[in-house]
């Protein structure tokens, strides 16, 4: 394995952003994403480690797509924190969509801290093969 490569795939720690406006005085982290692209569709991934679904928030307004992902404390009333090194906050990204993604169709999935956007092409950003006709 090359050295950029090896790079490539070290774990990155949890990036804190700018303070966007919010009411509470938790981090505010953003999310490490890959995204991949085939003929039919755009597959985003994110990394949101600690997000349960019900904390999930996906957003689409005006072409610009927002996850926001809140992480809860895991320890309960009744335990005292002895050391505490996971980060409790909210996850935000913003994304804006081109006209070549079909809305309508957006599917999500949150599974083990993953989170799945399947972005669909619309038709008409779809290739395609023109038949030849014989005269």
């Amino acid at each position: 394995m090359t050295e950029e490569k090896a790079k490539e795939m070290q774990v990155k720690d949890k990036q804190e952003v700018g303070r966007p406006e919010q009411t509470t005085e938790a981090p505010v982290f953003t999310p490490n994403v890959d995204i991949f692209e085939t003929q039919s569709e755009i597959t985003l991934l994110a990394d949101l480690p600690g997000v349960k679904p019900e904390n999930l928030s996906i957003d689409l307004n005006e072409g610009v797509l927002t996850l926001t992902g809140d992480i809860e404390p895991y320890e309960n009333a009744d335990e005292q924190d002895l050391m505490i090194e996971y980060e409790v906050g909210r996850y935000y990204r913003q994304f804006t969509l081109s006209e070549m993604i079909d809305q309508s169709r957006i599917e999500a999935n949150l599974k083990d801290g993953e989170l799945r956007l399947r972005l669909p092409k619309a038709e008409k950003a779809q290739p395609r093969k023109i038949e030849v006709k014989a005269e």
